[in-house]
């Protein structure tokens, strides 16, 4: 089957991994064509079994030389009728149970590729806008890296220090399961830790500062407890094959490309490769200005030039504090770092449109609405902050209104007022409430037949008494070739639980952390709960439904109505807690996946992931020392950053939260004329998705099931606007690459896009690294101001708003 630019029907999924050559994309054994594996990121919507031929199925690129049908989807083969087509057409079926997996340069790699990650991507989270440290830059360098050790290393035998065992420094070509083993440890390790919070906050607006030992063993134990978690879940969500979890079928399909271009390098792959490293050394080399010698590139507020002393003006067109209209930004942290769309080389086109036409609305409309159009309730201080204030516009004295228990102080919160908070966390409040509600509501509309389907599956699986090990249960290929591995006792699992249990309950028994030791338990049992559920969306819709407000609202009603401390900063204990124990879930499972589709010994991914966070963690722990010693005034916004980069946006709403929820309460919080509203988002977040999907059962082809409201509401809910210089360039950077480029260009676009993705990525963690070890580790060197840097505005917008 021939398809045009035309009929090519855009790729649907976050991440739609295709290739221009048979040979070059990491198609199965039995299956060698050209595919997209694709659909919804996020709506809910999975794979329709009922579609037989290629020509019906969205997103299928096939060569002109098609093979039959029955050929490529053999549905009386008990061994393949199981797996859905797109993971088919990706995963090998074949194994090589002598493929090297623990080796000197796995253990080599892993260091070498954690410790910046972790270093970079904690730093990042008090940053205001970021480049994250791309898994596909791991991936990609990783393969590098590894096989010119397998080709330079001498193979000596070395001898363990004090033990009689041995190992080969170099035994044999870099294999494609140390390559993937070296990915997952990453994953695990080369991130931040949701502790940071708590940990910061208590530090930054209450004057103390956790002993660090606890805070080692606190940041430890929740991640161990959400990869304890995984328990409960891998039984539904990774060796059933009908839950492709499509980051990592896509993570498969460059492991089984990489892995034919070490062993079959073809001139494309050479290409790919120095396309890659110039991409990189060229996004390197040009951070440095936005980032250092010409911030001014930052922000260009073309506004700003016209009538550079004109307050509206400034208003409108600047990105530093604005509405961004107009506004262009040459800083790849601003273009790539747009709240939750994620890389402009990997998101979907359909899913960047909502996510800009969230902004519009939240930027364009609503803001200009709140200033001019008295939307606010009148109160038009501080537009787009999302810190808390007295009613005159001040900072709230919150220390002022807390006793010493601590418990609000009513006579002085009587005196001082209530809580104000800017327009646009107002309505940021009320559609975060709404994405909630609409992303399970969704899932119960869209995602009902896969849903039922899993249900009738795990019943006919208890009755037929298959039950000896997961594997056993399920007879498709995949699980055929993991029998003869080991399975992960469940004892393991427990032990992770159990260390968390007792390694947090201690540090709580101290009042290390301001919450209640009855609260830690129903953390806990709040992070079992949606462990299933919430994996089975992102499993089946490649969605991570953020969680945390949720979590905050619930601690805060508690602790309001049984008792407590209330100091804003056990909100974020308890949402570390049950939060964290969701989210390590997440990435132990669908690593878990990617060891299931690259046939990879499952204690083994599990000492990976175990591995990988030991590093991780104490790297985490040194860059929130460094930040709270060397940026303590930026992120506790005593003093303004004029790059506003080093805002602590995350921290600032935090604590805006805790002191709502925890200290004020919900009860007296809704109460209140300017938050009297709020709790309707809810509403609104379960009545949307029935009417789209019912819009879409009677208009099919208008394709209702695209219009995700809970992207939709997500955008407007977590979008604080402080920062609004990205967005434009964004949407302008996805038109080139994910549409235009995509239906034009498509054999350029599917060898190189997600090549760049990554080296754009990779550059700029590169210039952040060595701006930190050459010009912020030991002595600080600043850049003189100049016009390009200005001390005020470095966008030279000077009679823009201050807040």
């Amino acid at each position: 089957m021939s398809t045009t630019s035309e009929e090519r029907p855009e790729p649907l999924y976050n991440h739609d991994i295709q290739s221009s050559e048979t040979t070059e994309l990491g198609s199965s054994s039995n299956v060698s064509q050209r595919t997209t594996l694709g659909d919804d990121k996020s709506s809910g919507r999975t794979p329709t079994p009922e579609l037989k031929n290629e020509k019906d199925i969205p997103g299928l690129l096939v060569e002109e030389k098609q093979v039959d049908d029955e050929e490529v989807v053999p549905d009386d083969d008990p061994l393949l009728r199981d797996i859905p087509w797109q993971v088919r057409r990706v995963v090998s079926l074949q194994d090589d149970p002598n493929l090297p997996v623990f080796t000197f340069r796995y253990f080599f790699l892993t260091f070498l590729f954690i410790i910046p990650g972790a270093f970079l991507t904690q730093l990042n989270q008090y940053r205001t806008t970021f480049a994250p440290y791309s898994i596909f830059f791991v991936q990609i360098a990783s393969n590098y890296i590894g096989d010119w050790m397998a080709r330079t290393l001498p193979a000596w035998n070395v001898r363990l220090p004090f033990t009689k065992r041995s190992f080969n420094l170099n035994p044999g070509p870099f294999s494609p399961k140390e390559h993937v083993m070296v990915t997952i440890s990453a994953s695990s390790g080369a991130t931040y830790n949701l502790a940071f919070a708590p940990i910061s906050m208590s530090e930054l607006y209450f004057g103390t500062r956790i002993n660090p030992g606890v805070c080692l063993f606190f940041m430890l134990a929740v991640v161990f407890l959400g990869y304890g978690y995984a328990a409960i879940a891998r039984q539904f969500l990774v060796n059933d094959p009908q839950y492709p979890w499509y980051q990592a079928l896509c993570q498969t399909a460059l492991f089984e490309t990489q892995k034919h271009q070490r062993e079959s390098p073809s001139p494309v792959s050479k290409r790919q490769t120095m396309v890659f490293f110039l991409v990189l050394v060229g996004v390197t080399i040009w951070q440095f200005l936005p980032e250092y010698v010409f911030p001014f590139l930052q922000s260009l507020a073309f506004l700003c030039w016209v009538a550079p002393h004109n307050e509206t003006a400034n208003f409108i067109g600047g990105g530093m504090g604005g509405m961004g209209f107009l506004n262009l930004s040459l800083d790849w942290s601003n273009i790539s770092a747009f709240q939750d769309m994620g890389s402009l080389f990997l998101t979907p086109w359909w899913t960047q449109v909502i996510v800009f036409l969230g902004f519009v609305i939240n930027c364009w409309i609503l803001l200009p609405l709140s200033k001019w159009g008295g939307l606010n309730g009148g109160w038009n201080h501080h537009l787009m902050s999302n810190r808390i204030y007295t009613q005159n516009g001040t900072r709230y004295p919150l220390l002022d209104v807390m006793t010493s228990v601590p418990d609000l102080n009513i006579t002085k919160y009587e005196e001082i007022g209530p809580l104000y908070v800017s327009a646009q966390l107002r309505w940021g409040m009320f559609f975060d409430f709404a994405s909630f509600t609409s992303a399970m509501v969704w899932m119960a509309m869209f995602g009902y037949p896969a849903l039922k389907s899993a249900v009738l599956k795990f019943r006919e699986r208890v009755k037929s008494g298959r039950t000896t090990t997961i594997n056993d249960q399920f007879p498709d290929q995949l699980n055929v070739l993991m029998r003869k591995y080991p399975q992960v006792p469940v004892s393991w699992y427990l032990g992770l639980v159990g260390f968390s249990f007792l390694v947090i309950m201690t540090t709580v028994a101290k009042t290390d952390l301001y919450i209640p030791w009855w609260t830690v338990i129903v953390a806990m049992g709040t992070g079992a709960i949606v462990v299933v559920p919430l994996g089975w969306l992102y499993a089946v819709s490649n969605f991570q439904l953020p969680i945390g407000t949720t979590n905050e609202l619930l601690y805060g009603i508690m602790v309001n109505a049984i008792g407590g401390y209330k100091n804003p900063v056990g909100a974020f204990v308890y949402s570390t807690i049950a939060g964290d124990a969701w989210y390590r879930a997440q990435i132990m499972l669908q690593d878990q996946k990617i060891g299931h589709y690259m046939h990879l010994p499952p204690r083994a991914v599990f000492f990976s992931q175990v591995f990988g966070s030991i590093i991780g963690v104490p790297i985490n722990y040194g860059v929130i020392r460094w930040v709270l010693d060397t940026k303590f005034d930026l992120i506790a916004g005593n003093k303004i950053d004029p790059t506003h980069q080093w805002t602590g946006q995350s921290l600032a709403s935090a604590l805006t939260v805790g002191a709502q929820y925890v200290l004020i309460g919900p009860k007296r919080l809704f109460a209140g004329t300017l938050y009297k509203g709020m709790p309707y988002g809810f509403l609104l977040g379960a009545l949307t998705p029935p009417i789209l999907f019912f819009l879409h059962r009677y208009f099919p082809r208008a394709k209702f099931n695209l219009w995700n409201s809970t992207i939709f509401y997500c955008v407007l809910g977590s979008y604080w606007g402080n920062l609004t210089a990205g967005p434009t360039s964004s949407i302008i950077g996805g038109f080139v690459v994910m549409y235009y480029a995509y239906r034009n260009y498509y054999e350029v676009w599917a060898r190189y896009n997600y090549i760049l993705a990554a080296a754009f990525d990779a550059g700029f963690n590169l210039n952040l690294l060595i701006l930190f070890l050459a010009l912020g580790a030991g002595k600080i060197v600043s850049m003189p101001h100049w016009w390009g840097n200005n001390e005020d505005t470095v966008e030279r917008c000077f009679a823009m708003p201050k807040g």
